[in-house]
């Protein structure tokens, strides 16, 4: 490989990573600007024991197939004050058993 090749996947690297951030901060602006009285009630319900939670991430992680959105949503529900820290752990932990076992 030569060092343009290189130099352009170090690019390419740090391009999808800042987009992912910036995907990331809009989206946990637009949590804090909607976050009402409603939607705290209904992720207060979800996780309102460490079972539902645990649920409540398999649940969302299956759903959007994605435990790296799953856990961008939770961190922006805390940020908002949408969610307790022990109600996101309970959801992460969910998420965690909802991936799939990795052959090998």
């Amino acid at each position: 490989m030569d060092w343009l090749t290189i130099f352009g996947k170090i690019l390419t690297l740090f391009g999808a990573l800042g987009l992912f951030l910036f995907g990331m901060k809009l989206m946990n602006d637009a949590l804090q600007k909607i976050a009402g009285s409603k939607m705290r009630h209904i992720l207060g319900a979800m996780t309102s024991n460490r079972i539902k939670g645990v649920f409540t991430g398999v649940l969302i992680t299956s759903t959007i197939q994605s435990s790296s959105a799953t856990t961008v949503m939770v961190v922006s529900f805390v940020n908002a004050g949408l969610l307790s820290l022990i109600s996101a752990v309970g959801v992460i932990m969910g998420q965690i058993s909802a991936q799939p076992l990795q052959p090998g």
